[in-house]
This record gives structure tokens, C-alpha cells and sequence, in this order.
């Protein structure tokens, strides 16, 4: 949630007025064998929460109203999976257990391959290796998404990337693209955030991991528009300065823009201190502002 009034909240980038609200509190309790799933795809029904493609947002929803429950403002109905409230984490198996070290040149390792997450069994693995060996562990990514498993020879498992959807405001980004508030609320969805970057630790591979994101950003957009019916033209990543110098990222030609305030997004009088992070952006077409600044 970014503002807050008595009237109007904002999360995953949507105005909600307290009449939508009292909607949401109101299809809660009127039918109580509603799961979430069913919930979520009322809720974007009744609002035309639409992705430009024009097909529900439903991760969207269910993030927003996740965060809506946090805030005390809705009680959901209880979850039907063991992940479902986004808080528990993956049971950890043999799947994601450490395997025999691997110290190639990058080249020695072959064509990558980037295979989209698209498999219970791949789903099941990817959430635990970043659950198990991500600094900032598992949690399901906000919006449209696409999850990645990387492979080099002979199906050798190397990395998992997720991308998901970008921040609401994030001032350097903003400036850097010249859009305003309008264009920004318009063309939000074209901007793809790096949440999760994971080498797996048994991996020794000298520029491994900016051969990883050239490549990815190649495949990415093509992947996306299968999967959304659209080409996102711009990728931001955040990295934390006092873990990472963002070398990989520096290497790959992504440009570091500026960085994070430190703070949460309510706190608006510095209370809580938040790890300050770098912000990078890679273009994925050359007239990207021209794109990003369309409200046609």
C-alpha cells in the first residue's frame, strides 16, 4: 500500500475507494465457500481490473487483497494450499539439495538454456532452490510474472531468475524515463522487475552471471508476449549495497540510475530504516521513451 486516506487506498498500482472495499468486505461475508481464487476473479470482474491484453488480473487482485488483509482492512477466507497466504514458506526436500561443485569458464558451459517455469515439478524446485539459497528467500512474485530454471550442458541446472511486476514509484527510474505521472500509470505493465537473480552456490563460473542476463534479456520479451500478449520494453532490478556491488549487472550493460530512499513505502517521516539499494534499468528496445511515454 502506498497512501492511505478514509476514502481510497492504492496496492499493485490501483486506487481502491472504500465503497470497492466495503465491495470486497461485502462478497467475504455474503458467501463464505468463495475460496480466494474465486474471490479474486469476482472482484476483477466487478471492478474490470483488466491486463492490456484484456484477460483478468488475478495475481494482481490476490496480491492487493493479501495486502489489504495485512492492513487490517479485509479477512479473507482461510487459504486451500499450504502457500496460499504467501507467508509459509516451501517445505524443503531432496530436490534442492546441494549438488557436486561445479568450476567451468562460462564458455565451457554451452549454450544456455532459460526454460520459463511452466511445470508443478519445475515450480515445486524453483520455489525451494530460492527459498533454500536466496538471501531473501521464497515468497510468490506480485502481477504477471515469469519464473526461469538456467541450464548449460547436458541439462546441468546453474541459476533461477524470476521477473515480476515493476514498482509502483521509484523516483531515479522515473526521472530516468522522463514519464509522467499519466504515462506511468498507463504504461506501468512495460516495465519488468528482476526480483529474483540466484546462481546456485556449487556454481564457479567466471562471467556466468552477465552471459546470464544478456541472454535472458533476449528471450525475455518473446517469452512474455507468449505468455501476455505483449513486449515489455524496459528491466529494473534493486540490489542491496551493504550484500552486492551489482558487478554482473554493471557488466551486462544495465545502467545504475540511482538508489532507494531507505525507507518503507508509508514511512513518510524516516522512521524505519530499510537496506538502501542500488537501482538498475536495462532498456529492451531502443525507442523505449517513446513507448513508455504513449497514452494512446
Amino acid at each position: 500500500m502506498t497512501s492511505a486516506t478514509d476514502t481510497a487506498v492504492r496496492y499493485c498500482g490501483r486506487l481502491f475507494t472504500g465503497k470497492e472495499i466495503g465491495r470486497i468486505r461485502q462478497l467475504i461475508t455474503s458467501d463464505r465457500k468463495l475460496n480466494r481464487a474465486q474471490l479474486s476473479r469476482i472482484v476483477c470482474d466487478e471492478f474490470n481490473w483488466l491486463r492490456p491484453d484484456g484477460r483478468s488480473k488475478e495475481m494482481s487482485c490476490r496480491v492487493a487483497m493479501l495486502r489489504m488483509e495485512r492492513d487490517g482492512l479485509i479477512t479473507l477466507p482461510p487459504p486451500q494450499k499450504g502457500t496460499g497466504n504467501g507467508k509459509t514458506r516451501p517445505r524443503l526436500t531432496s530436490i534442492s539439495e546441494p549438488q557436486e561443485a561445479v568450476s567451468l569458464p562460462a564458455g565451457a558451459l554451452g549454450k544456455l538454456l532459460f526454460r520459463p517455469v511452466n511445470t508443478p515439478d519445475d515450480s515445486k524446485l524453483w520455489n525451494e532452490l530460492i527459498e533454500r539459497y536466496h538471501y531473501l528467500g521464497y515468497k510468490p512474485l506480485p502481477g504477471a510474472q515469469i519464473r526461469y530454471l538456467v541450464f548449460g550442458n547436458s541439462h546441468l541446472l546453474l541459476a533461477a531468475l524470476g521477473f515480476g511486476a515493476a514498482a509502483w514509484t521509484v523516483a531515479p527510474r522515473d526521472r530516468f524515463i522522463g514519464w509522467t505521472a499519466q504515462q506511468r500509470k498507463h504504461n506501468l505493465h512495460l516495465v519488468v522487475n528482476n526480483a529474483r537473480f540466484l546462481i546456485l552456490p556449487w556454481v564457479t563460473s567466471h562471467n556466468l552471471a552477465s552471459r546470464i542476463l544478456a541472454g535472458i534479456a533476449r528471450q525475455l520479451p518473446h517469452d512474455w508476449q507468449e505468455r501476455y500478449n505483449y513486449k515489455p520494453t524496459l528491466l529494473e532490478t534493486f540490489v542491496e549495497q551493504k550484500r552486492f556491488r551489482g558487478t554482473c549487472y554493471r557488466a551486462a550493460n544495465w545502467t545504475h540510475v540511482g538508489q532507494t530512499q531507505g525507507r518503507g513505502k508509508l514511512d513518510r517521516q524516516n522512521r524505519y530504516s530499510l537496506p538502501v539499494k542500488d537501482i538498475f534499468l536495462y532498456p529492451l528496445d531502443k525507442h523505449f521513451r517513446q513507448t513508455l511515454h504513449c497514452q494512446a
